[in-house]
């Protein structure tokens, strides 16, 4: 049964605000690629919807130090983890690079946080999802994914026209034996950081054969007990937008998930299959708005403490502004 995210929302804005100390945003880095341009868009809309959660980085060794020093100066908070790699076999992952994902495992490490929220760097936060944090402990919150693009053509799912986005549309066939279980997209979700799970997750990894989705396909089988779903305003796959429009209301969509080929608003070039849509240009207008915006660049408050802490110290000094040099 879905959680009430309506209840949940209702508590967390008529209850005191709790400290933040013990949760965080986190997503994952690897190599030296344009990535981290979502990231920084990431850590921005994170500032813009006014979140009052910091962002953890998990970063590989290969991250140059270049793109550490750029996220650092946007506030963010930068932790390196060793790669985490699943046993050697001759799996066709959906996508080549799918196969460091698994290092996200060691997230659940993170235990310094009771709770955290995953994100994926080509993830935008269009409005405060602050209060996904109040959602019950003990489950694993994230919303379910499609089946309907060419990346599962692998899977009988996607052979026979079945979805769990419209499970009415085509139904399982009893000859395939039971229904599979409901599975999520592992971009956006909710989770507690815990030694005892991160440990167990490593070592149920090294006896589990890697399959075509990578750590979202072994997630979704170390989790499909504690899985409860969220809508998909909190992680719109865009092939949503054309798989299946009636269960999208795009005003109310909170994290938008640039993960079709082509999306990536830092590299959009709209020559990509569905990427001339209209609402594919105005969602991908809305992350650049955000990233270019100067405004929402990390100030350092502890460094604005100390500058107007020495002012105070040295008088009332007027701030006089320098000739333009035009």
């Amino acid at each position: 049964m879905a959680p009430d995210i309506n209840t949940v929302v209702a508590n967390a804005t008529t209850t005191q605000a709790k400290a933040t100390g013990d949760r965080a945003f986190v997503t994952f880095l690897a190599g030296n690629g344009d990535y981290v341009k979502g990231v920084v868009g990431l850590a921005k809309g994170l500032r813009k919807v006014k979140s009052k959660y910091p962002l953890v980085v998990a970063i590989l060794p290969d991250v140059p130090q270049e793109h550490r020093q750029i996220l650092i100066s946007q506030g963010c908070i930068v932790r390196e983890i060793e790669p985490v790699h699943p046993p050697e076999n001759q799996t066709q992952f959906a996508m080549a690079y799918y196969v460091i994902n698994y290092s996200k495992l060691r997230i659940w490490e993170f235990v310094e946080y009771n709770k955290m929220i995953y994100l994926d760097g080509d993830i935008q936060v269009f409005d405060n999802i602050d209060h996904l944090f109040d959602l019950p402990n003990g489950y694993f919150y994230a919303v379910m994914d499609c089946f309907c693009e060419k990346t599962w053509s692998h899977s009988p799912q996607y052979k026979i026209g079945y979805c769990q986005q419209c499970p009415d549309k085509v139904r399982w066939p009893a000859e395939f034996g039971p229904k599979p279980p409901l599975y999520f997209n592992a971009g956006m979700f909710v989770y507690e950081p815990n030694l005892s799970t991160y440990r167990d997750l490593l070592k149920i990894l090294q006896v589990t054969e890697p399959t075509s989705f990578a750590e979202q396909d072994f997630l979704n089988m170390y989790f499909k007990d504690k899985y409860k779903p969220i809508p998909n305003v909190y992680n719109l796959v865009l092939a949503m937008l054309w798989r299946h429009p009636e269960n999208v209301e795009l005003h109310k969509v909170k994290v938008v998930h640039y993960c079709a080929a082509g999306s990536k608003p830092w590299r959009y070039t709209g020559k990509e299959e569905n990427m001339d849509r209209e609402d594919i240009k105005m969602l991908v207008k809305k992350w650049r708005d955000i990233y270019e915006d100067e405004t929402l660049d990390y100030v350092n408050p502890v460094n604005v403490g100390r500058i107007q802490e020495a002012l105070s110290e040295a008088g009332r000094v007027a701030f006089v502004p320098a000739p333009s040099a035009a």
